[in-house]
């Protein structure tokens, strides 16, 4: 597994990888950046009420409305950072794969392709989860503070391992056969979901782990059926 990853980490500076990297954080940016300018207009829609009461003057919690209305549309955004990059990166999944498989396993035929249709749905799907398994564990990092790292990563390995192990070895054999596996491999796969979503809690690096997991788990599943790395 830790082989797997240096290997995945060592070809980050593929010009395959680098192109889906930087064209997903693109995306991710522009996309952030249309919804923040959309959330400052509804920010700027919050009237100005010049509120008071029993005499006093509290017309300045208008302006401690905006700031907390700013600062909930920060915390969004970077909420939202990992689920929208790993949607954009599930969309380029294919050419990450192909870049591993050309450069350590040359020797395999072509994989099959997944369509768009299946990419899109696979992706919407994990972001969804995703935001919505984060969104309860929040719930718990509130109720039980102590337990809230341990909670963020066994939730995000999990989903981790689920998505990109499945989505790597479908290519190959395909959907079903790709779901017995990852069962099958349930330990090793959660044990490499957590390794990568310990980086999750630090904002730019976090838009390279779907890259890094797409080929972390391309290896994985190919060591799985006797493949040997070249080189």
């Amino acid at each position: 597994m830790i082989g797997d990853f240096l290997r995945a980490v060592g070809q980050i500076g593929d010009p395959r990888f680098r192109r889906v990297f930087l064209l997903s954080i693109g995306l991710t940016v522009a996309l952030l950046v249309a919804a923040m300018f959309g959330w400052g207009q509804l920010v700027a829609m919050i009237p100005d009420n010049g509120l008071s009461a029993f005499g006093q003057d509290l017309s300045f919690l208008d302006g401690a409305v905006d700031i907390l209305a700013w600062t909930a549309g920060a915390l969004g955004a970077v909420f939202l950072m990992f689920p929208v990059a790993a949607l954009f990166i599930g969309l380029f999944l294919e050419e990450i794969a192909e870049a591993v498989e050309a450069k350590f396993y040359p020797h395999l035929p072509p994989a099959r392709s997944m369509t768009w249709l299946e990419i899109l749905a696979d992706g919407l799907i994990f972001a969804a989860a995703l935001i919505g398994l984060n969104l309860v564990g929040l719930v718990i990092y509130f109720a039980v503070p102590p337990a809230a790292p341990f909670v963020f990563v066994a939730i995000n390995g999990w989903l981790l391992g689920r998505q990109y192990f499945e989505l790597a070895a479908a290519r190959r054999v395909g959907a079903k056969e790709a779901r017995l596996l990852r069962k099958r491999m349930g330990g090793r796969i959660f044990a490499a979901g957590v390794l990568m979503a310990l980086a999750l809690s630090i904002p730019l690096v976090a838009l390279a782990i779907p890259v890094l997991a797409v080929s972390t788990f391309t290896h994985m599943f190919h060591r799985a059926h006797g493949e040997i790395p070249a080189g």
